[in-house]
């Protein structure tokens, strides 16, 4: 990868973080010969479809001969959304980190009570009431590559009891299986430790040179 390519990777978090949670996944990209921005978004109070607009317009913005989108959690979904309300010709390929893209166990049963649906914002409830059945890869023409985790650690196995296994302790594996998508890839990492995981940065890099992801250990 170089810089004459003319290649931009944008970076999305996920709820109730900031953008800046993406800098460490960005640095490692970058140290690969990936060019980076990260779009920041009201996770909390604004709507998914508004906040994906927003996402359309800044990638339109962009200058590059080509993009590529990165996304953790409701970033991965919000990539989703923005692909079926606005598609840009120049995207090739994405990586959802922990879409909770089929379904959210976690979010449901926050979902059942006031003080749990205020810690899901205004995206996570679209996002679930809304059909998702062929959303975004095929139409688009966007290749589309999924990392899920199975080390049980966060909300979901702190305080949600019953959550299906394996999961990353806030989304199941089997929640992130998106529709049309090109390559699936599970690993040992944590819902938010996979920002910080060199194994999954090097697998983006891989799906995004290559379009499809390793099976080698590490």
């Amino acid at each position: 990868m170089s810089a004459q390519d003319n290649r931009l990777v944008i970076l999305l978090a996920g709820l109730w973080m900031p953008g800046a949670v993406m800098r460490p996944l960005a640095r490692r990209l970058h140290g690969s010969g990936f060019a980076t921005r990260i779009f920041g978004y009201d996770s909390m109070r604004s709507e998914l479809t508004a906040n994906a607009r927003r996402l359309a317009h800044f990638v339109a913005a962009q200058p590059a001969a080509s993009l590529d989108l990165v996304g953790h959690s409701l970033g991965a979904v919000l990539i989703m959304r923005m692909l079926e309300v606005a598609p840009d010709a120049r995207i090739r390929r994405a990586v959802l980190l922990a879409p909770p893209y089929r379904d959210s166990y976690a979010g449901r049963v926050l979902g059942r009570h006031a003080p749990g649906r205020v810690l899901l914002g205004r995206g996570v409830p679209e996002w679930l009431a809304g059909a998702r059945g062929h959303a975004g890869s095929g139409a688009s023409g966007v290749q589309i590559g999924v990392v899920a985790g199975t080390r049980r650690f966060g909300l979901g196995s702190l305080v949600i009891a019953g959550m299906p296994r394996p999961n990353d302790g806030v989304v199941t594996v089997e929640e992130t299986r998106v529709h049309g998508m090109r390559d699936h890839i599970v690993l040992p990492v944590t819902h938010s430790g996979m920002l910080f995981s060199a194994a999954v940065a090097r697998r983006v890099c891989e799906f995004l040179r290559d379009g499809a992801f390793t099976r080698a250990p590490g």
